[in-house]
């Protein structure tokens, strides 16, 4: 999706506007030479097994007829929404640290934002479908088939980027209204508007913080209310199973998609509870790391590491692979 619009930008200086702003710098981890190679080795690495290992679980789930099922279905469709994730922010990241050039135009850092901000909330929102699809399967298994059928699924996915993208759109209505009076150098690793302070001004700025913030209470902590529901009734409903074999089959089917859960809302709790005391840039900048890999990076890994069906997957390719390197 491609965001075309004119923003009106311009410095000001003793109240006065003056020249307007063509570029932003971000500045990164600042101008340390004796630390570019190794970070930019460190986060290059990070790029390439965070898109590898996301990509094979999307290829391991359309190869494999047994995974074809809705649990999978949103696994995939998430593991897609990680790979878009960090190839908005990280590249740009990467670039600038092999070049040194951490200037970027105000047009691309909008565009950024937007996306970050839409593949983002397109997590959320597969991660609160993927918590209704499994308490349908633990809570309701005997109307599981005929409740998440293929049709239902791919509306749950489709209602995940309509909300993301609404809720960018929403926004990018607001902002094309408003003048950018923020700084010029910007003490970040990627283009967050959020985390600059009164980054725009204009008659209805005020407005439009109300409106962002109630909208986002709004359906954010909706989505994390309805996970959270969700999960006790899972556990209450496994708590219940008779045997320990039959609570533990149950549970194992949920696990992955709890600790992903976890980790995606304590991330995003810590990062805004860290930003909202305002701390150090660096501690900052550490926490926008943690949430920028951290669910990317172990998605793939949870959901290989305690799935028997994606190891028996990824084991069946490998022996073929290997199997056709030796013809």
């Amino acid at each position: 999706m491609c965001f075309c619009f004119q923003i009106r930008i311009m410095e000001k200086r003793g109240g006065r506007n003056q020249t307007p702003i063509v570029e932003l710098i971000l500045l990164g981890f600042g101008n340390g030479p004796e630390l570019q190679p190794l970070l930019f080795l460190l986060f290059l690495m990070i790029y390439i097994v965070a898109v590898a290992e996301n990509l094979l679980l999307v290829v391991l789930v359309m190869a494999d007829v047994r995974l074809h099922t809705p649990m999978y279905y949103f696994v995939a469709n998430l593991s897609t929404v990680e790979i878009c994730y960090v190839s908005t922010t990280l590249p740009r990241l990467i670039g600038s640290l092999v070049t040194g050039d951490r200037n970027i135009s105000l047009q691309n850092c909008f565009v950024q934002f937007d996306f970050y901000i839409i593949f983002a909330n397109a997590e959320s929102g597969l991660l609160t479908a993927m918590c209704i699809d499994r308490y349908l399967a633990i809570c309701h298994p005997l109307r599981y088939t005929a409740l998440m059928n293929g049709r239902v699924c791919c509306h749950m996915v489709a209602s995940a980027w309509i909300f993301a993208i609404s809720y960018t759109i929403i926004q990018q209505i607001f902002v094309l209204q408003l003048t950018y009076c923020g700084p010029k150098a910007i003490d970040l690793l990627f283009c967050d508007f959020g985390s600059v302070n009164r980054p725009f001004c204009g008659a209805i700025f005020i407005t439009m913080q109300r409106l962002t913030f109630v909208f986002s209470i709004i359906l954010n902590v909706g989505l994390f209310l309805l996970t959270l529901t969700s999960y006790i009734c899972i556990i209450v409903n496994i708590l219940r199973i008779p045997s320990s074999t039959g609570r533990q089959k149950a549970f194992s089917t949920c696990s992955s998609h709890l600790i992903v859960v976890l980790v995606f809302y304590v991330s995003v709790l810590t990062v805004y509870a860290v930003s909202a005391i305002d701390p150090l840039p660096i501690l900052h900048k550490i926490m926008s790391v943690w949430f920028l890999v951290l669910v990317p990076l172990l998605n793939p890994i949870l959901y290989c590491l305690r799935n028997k069906e994606v190891q028996q997957s990824l084991r069946k390719s490998l022996l073929t692979l290997a199997a056709f390197r030796h013809r």
